[in-house]
């Protein structure tokens, strides 16, 4: 069985600067190489998208970032879900979509590590699937913590992935996978 790729709540919303700092800023360039090299393979691709409830969001449907951005449209024969929530797998189909597939193996792209990201990947570790995150194919922003003090958006990027290695998931880089589906070892 083939491989999915997840491609998480990659929308113009998060190029506003009120974000604050990122990083990874080549992560949408990674996410690329892996949607490109899944297509080559046509291997499945899962996208997803944020439709915030809040019509300030920069994720809102009435605003402009909640469109993706240019490159991560889904071709037709891709799946598309939308959530409104952390988590790809509440109040959606992706649980059911994989399993009637019977897809068991999800790598893991998108925005951002520390929100949709880690609440999607902790699902799927508890939902028994086997997952890897591109730690070079997501990326975080700047944060303050509970106790005020102020976070880099490496910092919380790192820490969000770490939370998440070994325990729901294998986080790995966008060249491990590659190498990993050309030697055919990712598979199912």
């Amino acid at each position: 069985m083939k491989p999915v790729l997840l491609v998480v709540d990659v929308q113009k919303g998060f190029d506003d600067p009120a974000w604050g700092q990122r990083n990874n800023l080549d992560a949408e360039d990674r996410m690329l190489e892996l949607m490109k090299a899944w297509r080559q393979r046509e291997f499945p691709i899962i996208h997803v998208q944020h439709v915030s409830q809040d019509p300030n969001s920069k994720l809102h449907p009435s605003n402009p970032g909640f469109a993706l951005k240019p490159g991560f449209e889904p071709m037709e024969d891709e799946y598309f879900i939308r959530k409104n929530v952390n988590s790809c797998f509440i109040g959606t189909q992706l649980d059911s979509y994989l399993k009637k597939n019977g897809y068991q193996t999800l790598i893991v792209i998108g925005l951002t590590s520390n929100h949709c990201i880690s609440t999607t990947v902790r699902m799927a570790g508890n939902l028994g699937y086997r997952t890897y995150v591109c730690s070079d194919a997501t990326a975080a922003y700047e944060a303050v913590s509970y106790d005020g003090l102020k976070l880099s958006a490496e910092d919380v990027h790192r820490h969000a992935l770490s939370s998440l290695h070994q325990e729901f998931a294998e986080v790995t880089t966008t060249r491990e996978v590659v190498k990993l589906i050309q030697q055919q070892t990712i598979m199912n």
